[in-house]
């Protein structure tokens, strides 16, 4: 089986520089399974490999990428590799027995399962060390190579979610031929629904956005059977920054979807922390490699700085083997989610003795792989345990965040362990799901509790006033400086500085921000005199710095200084669980203030506000009921479900992501009248923000 690609001149990018792109977001995907995963070439040549291979093979994985086949086997073998490999580029698959060397030179029989072109001449290998299973039922059930990384359907879909490339593990994973699903709307792959249109669609967006998207969910094959897909999205742009079009990574999780949920809630029975832990160490990489790691971490592990460095020492290397599938599960959730749920697990010291810690991973980069992780040293904690298995909730603090499901829950725990930090936290999500409610939670739980926290929103400040807001100004700096003024930053000494809407602050002004995070010293506007300055910043903002700092719209070095611990907050639709409680919080909430007395929702009104997709988060739930408890006039909740009935926004089969944002901006400001500030309070927007969003998509008075 090969490639098929749609020959079509508006898809001749996506065809040209996709496969490239796709095969960079593969091997982040690959490189971290404790699975034994190779990818080759034609000529046996090993493109990647897995930490598992590693493990196999006795030698680190960037010692295998470059090597052949051949290398790793016994002179007498090496002619039977060659038969088997044309075999396997004539077939296309291939199952069978290897003999290689292991780590103790001596030969031994590797079980192996090869897949062929899952892109254009790269394919995958998963070994097996045959000599570690016994007759043993139980132990070969135990070593079988897993199905989810067995085989991965790859493919390219275009801006409005065709499918341009199919590739041949996506073929032998859906049943289909490339004839047969190129120009097709990816969703013919889901079960039907209601909003899956827009719901797609809604994906594909936030995947342009963020840059890249993770999700799981039922597929369907051509057959008709169903398998639990997980899928990640990359969004592809030119050189201009202009979105093209998205890479796509499909695997049958059928099997590990429940392994995953009873490990995370075995994660989930964990004990309390004290709140006077600190993080113990920082430590960042690319892929396996950790080249930055901080003294508190080494201190921790017993290993030098030149141990990591010359990389003697990598990140799996600390973790014991039992814990591969807490690590893998973590890994997942950093590529669906940006970070993962903090988890404890023990790491091998120097010495051979263990420590346990509290990890918590953020992704950086998705391509090529970069992440940072905040380790916290448990060795403290009291050792006695409650004889009664409870799971323990969180319970920090977190009276604003109303909601009980794993994304919130998630959020939590990376709120509790980057707060005791003075790290700096960039909180990324779509509007209204509720980032200041997540900086003030950081701030409650850190050590500068009792001292200012001071917010800026940078959007609802005129552009020529924002310096003067962030760092005050001395008399007569300007015309009409008729005395000093304190800036934001001075306010927030020794507490917590929020600036929302951080990717709103001028080109211009970045490198006077940046030196003030650097140096933690400042000078008003029109002023000499350096203002040391002790200042913990968490920034936030809807907008993609990345496709910013492309467009040279955003300094890359002040992105990286605000994203030393990132957290991504989840849109209303990834945790669709929370809805009735968000509902009843809101009922009551606006019934007391409105001094009415609704004590019921009707179950067709909350099955309807459960399965709509609220592109506008949690704001518009609340917009949304806030205006039911005006209209309802007795005991019962009375809403408006004509506004969120599924058709509501359900986009033409032809419709771009630009031409249903333009089409539901126009049916907003229409409910609105044509006032632009109440149809940006309606979609959780600034008024600056959808004012340029109008003129970007051409929306006039006439349209309205």
């Amino acid at each position: 089986m090969g490639t098929c690609a749609s020959p079509s001149q508006a898809t001749r990018w996506l065809v040209e520089n996709g496969p490239r792109e796709l095969e960079l977001l593969f091997r982040a995907i690959v490189y971290h399974p404790a699975a034994p995963i190779l990818i080759a070439d034609d000529d046996r040549n090993y493109l990647d490999a897995s930490a598992g291979a590693g493990k196999i093979l006795g030698i680190p994985r960037d010692k295998i990428i470059g090597c052949r086949m051949d290398d790793f086997a016994p002179p007498s073998f090496r002619p039977r590799i060659s038969e088997l490999w044309r075999a396997f580029l004539e077939e296309g698959e291939q199952e069978g027995t290897l003999q290689l060397t292991g780590p103790d030179g001596e030969p031994r029989d590797v079980e192996y399962t090869a897949k062929g072109n899952v892109l254009p001449v790269r394919h995958i290998l998963i070994l097996r060390d045959k000599t570690a299973t016994s007759s043993k039922n139980e132990q070969a059930e135990k070593n079988r190579i897993p199905s989810w990384v067995q085989d991965y359907a790859l493919f390219l879909i275009d801006v409005k979610g065709r499918v341009v490339a199919w590739y041949s593990g996506a073929e032998r994973i859906y049943g289909y031929g490339g004839d047969e699903v190129l120009g097709q709307h990816v969703s013919f792959l889901y079960p039907r629904e209601d909003t899956l249109s827009f719901r797609l669609q809604e994906e594909l967006k936030r995947g342009a956005n963020e840059g890249h998207f993770g999700n799981e969910c039922w597929h369907v094959k051509k057959d008709g059977s169903r398998f639990w897909a997980n899928v990640i999205t990359m969004a592809l742009k030119d050189e201009n920054g202009e979105l093209q079009g998205f890479a796509r990574v499909v695997r049958d999780f059928s099997e590990r979807h429940e392994r995953d949920e009873k490990l995370r809630r075995s994660r989930a029975h964990i004990r309390p922390i004290p709140a006077e832990s600190t993080i113990a160490g920082i430590v960042s990489g690319e892929y396996d490699r950790t080249p930055e790691v901080n003294d508190t971490f080494l201190q921790l592990v017993g290993y030098s700085r030149e141990d990591f460095a010359s990389g003697r020492v990598r990140w799996p290397d600390l973790t014991p083997p039992e814990y591969s599938g807490l690590d893998e599960l973590a890994h997942e959730e950093g590529l669906r989610f940006g970070a993962c749920t903090p988890y404890e697990k023990e790491l091998l010291r120097k010495d051979g003795t263990r420590v346990p810690v509290l990890v918590a991973t953020a992704v950086l980069k998705i391509s090529p792989f970069r992440w940072i992780t905040f380790v916290q040293d448990l060795r403290e904690r009291d050792l006695p345990e409650s004889v009664e298995d409870e799971e323990v909730e969180v319970e920090h603090q977190f009276e604003e965040i109303v909601g009980s499901s794993a994304p919130l829950k998630r959020i939590m725990r990376q709120v509790e362990l980057v707060a005791p930090t003075d790290a700096n936290v960039l909180i990324l999500g779509e509007t209204g799901t509720g980032k200041e409610l997540i900086a003030r939670a950081i701030h409650r739980l850190s050590s500068r509790r009792d001292r200012p926290f001071v917010t800026l929103n940078c959007a609802a400040i005129p552009t020529g006033l924002l310096e003067s807001e962030l760092f005050g100004y001395e008399r007569g700096a300007f015309t009409g400086a008729l005395g000093q003024k304190i800036g934001r930053f001075e306010m927030a000494h020794y507490g917590t500085l929020f600036l929302d809407e951080v990717g709103d602050i001028p080109l211009d002004l970045q490198p006077k921000l940046l030196r003030a995070l650097q140096e933690k010293a400042f000078e008003r506007l029109g002023g000499t005199r350096t203002i040391p300055i002790d200042v913990r910043l968490v920034a936030a903002t809807n907008r993609n710095l990345t496709q910013m700092m492309g467009d040279k719209l955003f300094r890359s070095d002040l992105y990286y200084r605000l994203k030393v611990f990132p957290i991504t907050t989840p849109p209303l639709r990834d945790h669709p669980e929370d809805i009735p409680i968000l509902a009843r919080h809101f009922t009551q909430k606006y019934a007391r203030e409105m001094n009415k007395q609704i004590g019921k929702i009707p179950p067709d009104t909350m099955r309807a506000l459960v399965v709509w997709p609220w592109p506008g988060n949690v704001r518009e739930l609340e917009n949304f009921i806030e205006r039911s408890v005006i209209l309802s006039r007795g005991p019962t909740l009375r809403a408006p479900l004509a506004e969120i009935r599924p058709d509501a926004m359900e986009p033409s089969g032809n419709s771009t992501l630009a031409q249903m944002e333009r089409e539901h901006i126009i049916r907003v400001l229409r409910e609105m009248n044509g006032v632009v500030s109440k149809a940006a309070t309606r979609l959780g927007l600034p008024r600056t923000t959808l004012s340029a969003m109008m003129k970007k998509l051409g929306i006039s008075r006439q349209d309205l």
